[in-house]
């Protein structure tokens, strides 16, 4: 696993080998991320990265977060509750030498309660597949102000995810067995 692009491109994160089953670690392989910020990048939809905050749910390894951040973002605040997820997230971060741009938070990204700051540019959201993990943690997002109201949010399940009240979906693709969905407030 990877850097694609940006200026940290080619930087090797640590490595979790086919990912942790019991932590529910699955990390974005290098070819669905690589297509999923060409999505980003050269969509219809205008490019989001360059100085956005970005949050980043379920960050796992946190390769979704810092490929944003590489491709200018200007701050990452990651959000994982599992112990191994949090361990990798940090060795990376730390590979980065990104330690003054990101927040790590140890919380459930199903339940963030009350966004006490402006919301988010750009949120990404990487639940654990068919659990229905997704749709709560958006929905809290939204009701708790997380998600800024031209806001982008990018999706990664297995399935295509069903409709959440006060999101709009603006484009959907499929690579392999991930469906990569892009939605934004209504």
């Amino acid at each position: 696993m990877r850097i694609i692009g940006g200026n940290l491109r080619g930087l090797k994160l640590a490595d979790v080998g086919a990912g942790d089953a019991q932590a529910h670690l699955r990390p974005t392989t290098d070819r669905v991320r690589e297509s999923m910020f060409n999505l980003l990048v050269n969509g219809t939809h205008g490019n989001p990265i360059p100085g956005a905050r970005v949050l980043d749910l379920f960050a796992g390894t946190g390769a979704l977060g810092l490929e944003a951040l590489s491709r200018g973002a200007a701050r990452v605040a990651f959000v994982d509750d599992g112990v191994a997820a949090r361990a990798l997230l940090r060795a990376n971060i730390e590979k980065a030498r990104a330690m003054g741009v990101t927040d790590v938070w140890r919380r459930d990204a199903t339940n963030l309660g009350e966004n006490r700051a402006k919301g988010y540019d750009l949120v990404f959201l990487d639940p654990p597949y068919g659990k229905g993990m997704g749709e709560v943690a958006l929905a809290n997002a939204l009701k708790g102000g997380w998600i800024a109201p031209q806001g982008m949010v990018v999706w990664e399940e297995s399935t295509a995810p069903p409709v959440v009240a006060g999101l709009t979906q603006i484009d959907q693709r499929k690579y392999g067995d991930t469906v990569v969905t892009l939605l934004r407030p209504a």
